[in-house]
């Protein structure tokens, strides 16, 4: 693995300035900018209906914006579907997870990326490369596995997500994305996957983690970006904003504040 200590001062690994996309006479994006730097955690929140998902396909190649820009190390890009996002390192993980419940871990592991060994007609699966490798990652986040041959369906839901999230760092992802990765997991399962999280922030990764839930968000978030309605309503620093500040914007909590005033004065 290559070191991916960030750089001081350089530019983020993935920007969108002032990008907007319609679907027909919906605006499901409205001039929303973003940055993402390596070795940081940048936390999108937004309660359902907030352009959480239409920016997600954005980042990772599914959409093209109908207004803006997107920059990849500085440099302005447009992709043209999802491979080409994986091609500039951009990974994203969906909460599907994009496994073969009934296959083994390591061979989801290596799923679409096969290593093999001889050569012609008598080249193969390389069981014991794919064994290894898949044994050595999961160990480095904490997760023993007895028989890589194991179906990942016997995982729990918190060892699938940390999968998923080890094959996406394994194979160069340099800006990972995750869509929800814990919006169906109990506190303790929900801890494995914010670890690894933690784990892959220390490694120079920049991580997008999309989530409605501040309580997961906060502890592993640098900074975090608010939607609402697919308008950008603020970015914030750990250190500028509390978890309970942060709770009340998600809310609409200020709007909240408005209506109850008015209605006092009736």
């Amino acid at each position: 693995m290559a070191d991916r200590t960030p750089v001081p001062g350089a530019a983020p690994l993935l920007e969108i300035r002032n990008v907007s996309k319609y679907f027909g006479s919906v605006i499901a994006l409205d001039d929303v900018s973003m940055q993402v730097h390596g070795g940081e955690v940048t936390c999108l929140l937004g309660d359902n209906g907030a352009g959480k998902s239409t920016l997600i396909k954005v980042l990772s190649g599914v959409h093209r914006p109908d207004r803006g820009t997107l920059l990849v190390d500085g440099n302005e890009t447009v992709f043209g579907s999802p491979r080409e996002a994986i091609e500039y390192g951009i990974a994203t993980v969906y909460q599907d997870l994009a496994m073969i419940p009934l296959l083994g871990i390591s061979r989801n592991f290596f799923l679409g990326r096969e290593p093999v060994s001889g050569r012609g007609p008598f080249r193969r699966f390389d069981k014991p490369r794919a064994d290894r490798v898949t044994r050595d990652e999961l160990r480095k986040i904490g997760i023993g596995v007895r028989d890589t041959a194991q179906p990942v369906a016997t995982l729990s839901g918190g060892e699938r997500q940390s999968v998923a999230i080890a094959r996406a760092v394994y194979f160069g992802a340099k800006v990972l994305i995750l869509d929800e990765p814990t919006s169906a997991l109990g506190v303790r399962e929900a801890g494995i996957v914010l670890r690894y999280i933690a784990q892959a922030r220390e490694r120079g990764v920049g991580v997008v983690l999309i989530t409605h839930n501040v309580h997961h968000a906060f502890p592993v978030g640098d900074r975090f970006v608010l939607l609402e309605h697919g308008r950008h309503t603020g970015t914030y620093r750990k250190g500028e904003i509390s978890v309970t500040e942060l709770e009340t914007k998600m809310a609409g909590g200020e709007a909240l504040d408005e209506l109850r005033a008015e209605l006092d004065r009736d």
